[in-house]
């Protein structure tokens, strides 16, 4: 029944405004019916008070549109009936304390306060100096004051209630909102963590590959004996991708998925298998540690790894050269490293549209563990890539990427 009768205000909002001022304008009707007289006193006729609380009540129609102009007439209406002699009760007032309310809930505190001091200062004036029928003093002071009170009160604390649910229900759209963006956030840096893999995983592979297989068939004319180790390696590579590419792709399994567990993430250990098949493709690739070798976390570890993998890539692919240098230092919970070469190649620090994703990767792969990466032409002649990483990112904050 409560849900109906909210349906029916909602859907008819006039209709109830206008029963509402007729509840209003009966309750004064009763007020100007009690005149508290004094033995042999004059009879007030009743007839004034119903036609200044009939003024009252249609004033209320625009309360809500003209809350200041409501109150100074339904004040008017109230200060004339008490100064023709009526009793000031809740009933001849209920015009007024209604305008007051609507005045409190549609305005702000002060002018609710100036109001409720400009109203009780009048009605109790004029209750206090038109004093021909004796009424006690109670009748003529406290009385007006607690109900003028009560309205601005009542609509004040409902103003900041409906203030502070609203704050309470833009702040819950607000965390709905961030997390519904945390979310898209998040998806989004996962894509993009997936999509580096794969292109270091592919890119590397199939680079590697082709080299492998051009150096066979160049070695098919020449040297037919050493055919066989170059097709061992190359089968090694594409088994070595074929491994590292299921692994990838199944980041995006579904967690109650059955598969067997994936293989840990590569690191630097793996080293010695990098150069190894590089070599078989041609690049011969020198590494040198400086410092004390320190144990890295697993992403500083893999971020590592594939800055070193794509650089040695960028090297078999672009420079015309046959050797390569990779050097580590460890020094104060950071490691550096550089990948040099001394080739003619076409590398560029500006990739060409749609292209160089390969150090877009190996920047974004620094950045996000709290290092940053350079890469550019040797003054001497060559290309080379320095990545300085934290050896646990856990611990540092980001820092801004001062590749140039």
């Amino acid at each position: 029944m409560i849900t109906s009768l909210k349906r029916y205000v909602d859907d008819h909002p006039r209709a109830v405004d206008v029963m509402f001022i007729l509840v209003v304008f009966s309750l004064a009707v009763l007020g100007s019916a009690i005149v508290l007289r004094q033995p042999g006193g004059e009879q007030i006729a009743w007839w004034p008070g119903v036609l200044l609380g009939g003024i009252g009540s249609a004033a209320l129609w625009w309360r809500r549109s003209h809350p200041r102009t409501v109150v100074a007439v339904t004040a008017v209406c109230a200060n004339t009936a008490t100064a023709a002699g009526f009793l000031v009760t809740p009933l001849l007032l209920a015009p007024l304390m209604v305008a007051l309310y609507a005045l409190a809930m549609y305005t702000d505190r002060r002018t609710g306060r100036i109001a409720l001091f400009a109203v009780a200062t009048v009605l109790v004036s004029t209750a206090l100096v038109d004093d021909h029928d004796g009424y006690s003093w109670a009748l003529k002071t406290i009385g007006p004051v607690c109900w003028v009170l009560g309205p601005i009160a009542w609509g004040t604390a409902t103003r900041l209630r409906g203030a502070y649910l609203e704050a309470a229900q833009a702040r819950a759209e607000y965390a709905e909102r961030t997390r519904e963006e945390e979310a898209r956030h998040r998806v989004a840096d996962e894509r993009m963590r997936i999509a580096r893999e794969l292109h270091d995983v592919v890119a590397h592979h199939l680079a590697l590959a082709n080299a492998q297989a051009s150096t066979a068939a160049h070695l098919a004319r020449t040297h037919p004996d050493q055919v066989q180790k170059i097709l061992t390696g190359l089968a090694g590579t594409t088994s070595s991708a074929l491994r590292e590419l299921k692994a990838t792709v199944g980041l995006l399994r579904q967690a109650n998925d059955a598969d067997a567990p994936l293989e840990p993430s590569p690191g630097l250990d793996r080293l010695p298998d990098l150069t190894a098949a590089f070599a078989s493709a041609g690049l011969g690739v020198t590494v040198t540690t400086e410092g004390e070798p320190q144990q890295l976390s697993p992403g500083a570890d893999l971020t590592a790894f594939r800055i070193v993998q794509e650089a040695l890539t960028n090297v078999s692919k672009h420079a015309d050269t046959d050797k390569a240098g990779v050097r580590l230092v460890y020094a104060h919970n950071r490691l550096t490293i550089t990948v040099t070469d001394d080739g003619a190649g076409t590398a560029s620090t500006t990739p060409l549209p749609g292209h160089g994703f390969g150090l877009i990767g190996m920047r974004e792969r620094a950045l996000s563990i709290g290092g940053h990466l350079q890469a550019g032409h040797r003054p001497v002649g060559g290309f080379e890539v320095t990545a300085e990483l934290p050896l646990h990112p856990s611990t540092t904050e980001p820092e801004e990427d001062r590749s140039r």
